[in-house]
C-alpha cells in the first residue's frame, strides 16, 4: 500500500469538485492530518453553513477514501477562529458557566493515569445515577480514546436537529462521544487545539436537554482538557478513579490536587479493581492490594465513595455494550456501583458549583 502524506491530501483538496462543480478554498482547510493510511481533515465552516455543507463534506470524505494508501478518511467541521478578544472580553470568555447552563451539575470523572477503569466507572455512575431518577448526560471528552459508543452499545452517527447533533439515548442516559461522529478504528491525530475545539462542539453544538447531571469521562492525566474544562463549565465536583496499588495511588494524588489549585470539589475516590474473588473456590485475592484508595482519601481530607470489585463480569458487559449497573442492577459489581452512585448523590446535594480562578496576564 502506498503511503499518503499531508501534501497529496492537500493537493486532492484542491483539486475536488462537488457536483456543482464548486472547490474548497484553501483558506477553507484549518487542518490536515495523516498517519499510517489514516486521514482526517478540518474544514472552517460558520455555524450557520454547517447543515447546507454537509453534501460537500460527505462528498470530500468518499473522496479522500478512495485515494491510493488510505485506509480511513474523516472530514469534520470547525468553526472559524475568532478575532483575539480584548482582555475584559478575554475574562469573560473564560468566566465558568457559559457552557452547558441546562445542566443542574456537572461531574468530572478524572484519574492521574490511564488503565484503571475510569471509563468504566463514569458509564456505570451515569447509569446507576439515572436508575435512581434522575436526568443524566453522559459527555466522552476523552477524544483520543473514546469508548463510549462500545460500552453503551450504541452504533452509527447520530440524527441532526436543525444544525445541532442529538444525543444518542441508551440505557436511560443522553450521550454524545467524539466516537460517534468517527469511525472506531480512526485514531484522533489532533493537536491539543484541535482537541479542546472539538470539544466545545460537543458541548455547544449538541442539542443537550435540560439534565439534572452531566458526567464528563475525561481523559487521564491532568493536562490542557482537565484545566480547560475546570476553567469553563461550573463543575460540581471531580470523582477520582485509582486502583489500590501505589504507582496509581500516587498519580490519583496529582489529579486532586491538580482539581484543588482550580478550586473544583473533590466529590471522593473511588477504588476499583479492589479484589477479586475466584468464581470457582471463593478465595480471595487482592491483586492491585486493597484498601489503599480509602486510606489515602482518608489521608487527603475527601470523602472515600466505595470499592468495586475485579469481576469477569464488568469487562464482559462493558464490552458487549450493556453496563452491568443496567443489565445486572442487583449483582455485586451493580450494587458496588449503585453505591458509588448514591454517594455521589449526597454530595452533589451538599456541594455547589465551584469556579476556576481567573487569569489574567499582566
Amino acid at each position: 500500500m502506498a503511503a499518503i502524506d499531508e501534501t497529496a491530501v492537500r493537493a486532492r483538496i484542491g483539486a475536488f469538485r462537488t457536483a456543482e462543480g464548486a472547490g474548497i478554498p484553501a483558506g477553507m482547510v484549518d487542518s490536515v492530518a495523516t498517519r499510517e493510511g489514516l486521514v482526517q481533515v478540518a474544514l472552517m465552516v460558520a455555524k450557520a453553513d454547517a447543515t447546507r455543507q454537509e453534501p460537500m463534506r460527505r462528498a470530500l470524505e468518499a473522496d479522500l477514501a478512495a485515494m491510493p494508501g488510505v485506509r480511513n478518511a474523516t472530514v469534520m467541521f470547525t468553526a472559524p477562529r475568532a478575532a483575539a478578544p480584548q482582555p475584559q472580553a478575554q475574562a469573560q470568555a473564560q468566566e465558568p458557566g457559559t457552557l452547558l447552563g441546562q445542566v443542574g451539575s456537572i461531574v468530572a470523572v478524572a484519574s492521574g493515569k490511564g488503565g484503571v477503569g475510569k471509563s468504566t466507572v463514569a458509564v456505570n455512575l451515569a447509569v446507576a445515577l439515572a436508575r435512581q431518577g434522575k436526568r443524566v448526560g453522559l459527555l466522552d471528552a476523552d477524544i483520543y480514546g473514546p469508548s463510549l459508543p462500545r460500552m453503551l452499545g450504541t452504533k452509527g452517527k447520530p440524527e441532526m436537529a436543525g444544525n445541532k447533533l442529538v444525543p444518542i439515548e441508551a440505557w436511560g442516559l443522553k450521550a454524545i462521544s467524539i466516537g460517534h461522529v468517527v469511525e472506531e478504528e480512526t485514531a484522533m491525530v489532533w493537536r491539543g487545539p484541535m482537541v479542546l475545539n472539538a470539544l466545545t462542539q460537543l458541548m455547544t453544538q449538541v442539542a443537550w436537554p435540560e439534565l439534572d447531571v452531566m458526567v464528563l469521562d475525561l481523559p487521564p492525566g491532568t493536562g490542557d482538557v482537565q484545566l480547560t474544562l475546570a476553567q469553563r463549565l461550573k463543575l460540581a465536583g471531580a470523582v477520582i478513579v485509582s486502583t489500590p496499588q501505589d504507582i496509581s495511588l500516587l498519580d490519583a494524588r496529582r489529579g486532586i490536587s491538580m482539581f484543588r489549585q482550580v478550586r473544583v470539589p473533590i466529590l471522593g475516590v473511588v477504588e476499583n479493581m479492589s479484589f477479586f474473588c475466584c468464581p470457582n473456590c471463593g478465595t480471595r485475592t487482592d491483586i492491585f492490594g486493597h484498601g489503599g484508595a480509602e486510606a489515602e482519601a482518608g489521608r487527603l481530607g475527601v470523602p472515600f465513595l466505595g470499592a468495586v470489585p475485579l469481576l469477569a463480569p464488568i469487562r464482559e458487559t462493558s464490552d458487549a455494550g450493556t453496563p452491568i449497573a443496567a443489565s445486572a442492577p442487583e449483582s455485586e459489581a451493580g450494587r458496588a456501583f449503585a453505591a458509588v452512585a448514591t454517594a455521589v448523590a449526597a454530595g452533589l446535594d451538599g456541594a455547589g458549583p465551584a469556579r476556576g480562578p481567573r487569569i489574567v496576564i499582566e
